[in-house]
């Protein structure tokens, strides 16, 4: 299908640009979000009669996606999840997660707005970019971890890795620890031997 876009479109064109996509993508996102339109005579002949208006309108919310990116670059949202040892996940974090964790830090993000090609399926620390206009995007931290603790470590700069051979280094310490005092326990006993009685002993020898 052979359309004008209204906006720039990542990878497609930039506004005014008569572009041929698959009419799938032009049904189902670019027509029902007011990206683009159908190029028609009669619609390329409405877009240059509202340029003018269409790049002031996209200036001013330009100007406003760059000032929300300042406050949104470099921030960390924390997600809790539930996983196994290995650190795999047990489901995923997708982009309705993150808009909400965003949300419940004080941005206003929208699912649609999260760039994220496949969700997230292993702890740690996933760089995720929000798409705030066509031309700005900002880049967050998302810091998947199964507790409130977990998460402080991963932001330290430790991995799930990391923490679990310390757990094992722990572990096995304290097993070591346990056979030292259990084998220094043994040597005492073998060192003080059999306790004998030398008043008894004297009692029972013979008297000529």
């Amino acid at each position: 299908m052979e359309l004008i876009l209204l906006e720039r479109i990542a990878k497609l064109g930039q506004m005014g640009d008569v572009v041929q996509v698959r009419d799938g993508y032009a049904r189902n996102y670019l027509l029902p979000q007011g990206k683009a339109l159908r190029a028609t005579r009669e619609n390329i002949a409405r877009f240059e009669s509202q340029r003018a208006q269409l790049e002031a309108r996209n200036l001013e919310t330009r100007k406003e996606a760059e000032a929300a990116a300042e406050r949104l670059n470099g921030q960390s949202f924390v997600i809790i999840r539930s996983a196994a040892e290995s650190g795999a996940l047990y489901g995923s974090v997708n982009a309705r997660d993150v808009a909400e964790a965003a949300g419940e830090a004080g941005f206003s993000v929208e699912r649609r707005q999260v760039l994220i090609e496949r969700p997230i399926k292993e702890l740690g620390l996933h760089e995720v970019l929000i798409q705030l206009h066509p031309e700005v995007t900002a880049s967050v931290t998302v810091n998947v971890a199964r507790s409130p603790e977990e998460a402080e470590l991963q932001a330290s700069g430790q991995t799930i890795q990391d923490m679990r051979a310390e757990a094992e280094e722990a572990a096995e310490f304290e097993i070591s620890e346990l056979f030292d005092d259990l084998g220094g326990a043994g040597r005492d006993e073998e060192d003080s031997g059999p306790i004998v009685d030398t008043d008894s002993q004297a009692e029972e020898q013979p008297r000529f």
